[in-house]
């Protein structure tokens, strides 16, 4: 399964070159979450403050279930904490989400 999220960060530029940098460096323990969780790949891209994330996961993945294993995870809960740093919730969001899934209009 393909799952595409969307954040924004907040807009200044020193922010999102440490966001980025915190990006080329995750922590091992964090990696290996989502590799435990079922997800197979990750990328997020970037445009502006503007952020894209593309998930490929295995058929059994939840965001349900990953967001479980997180929360009994305290490297991944620090390492949400401090990316909450640099993160900007987007309009109309409740305030205990974050990444926000994003719908499929056009495939060829």
């Amino acid at each position: 399964m393909r799952y595409c999220l969307t954040l924004d960060l907040k807009n200044d530029p020193e922010l999102i070159a440490e966001y980025e940098s915190y990006h080329q460096k995750v922590w091992p323990e964090v990696v290996q979450s989502f590799y435990d969780s079922g997800i197979s790949t990750m990328e997020i891209y970037r445009w502006e403050n503007r952020l894209f994330m593309i998930i490929d996961a295995e058929e059994d993945f939840t965001f349900e279930k990953k967001a479980r294993a997180d929360a009994e995870n305290p490297i991944v809960q620090e390492w949400e904490s401090l990316m909450s740093t640099y993160q900007e919730k987007l309009p109309g969001v409740k305030n205990d989400e974050k990444w926000q899934l994003m719908k499929n209009i056009f495939k060829v």
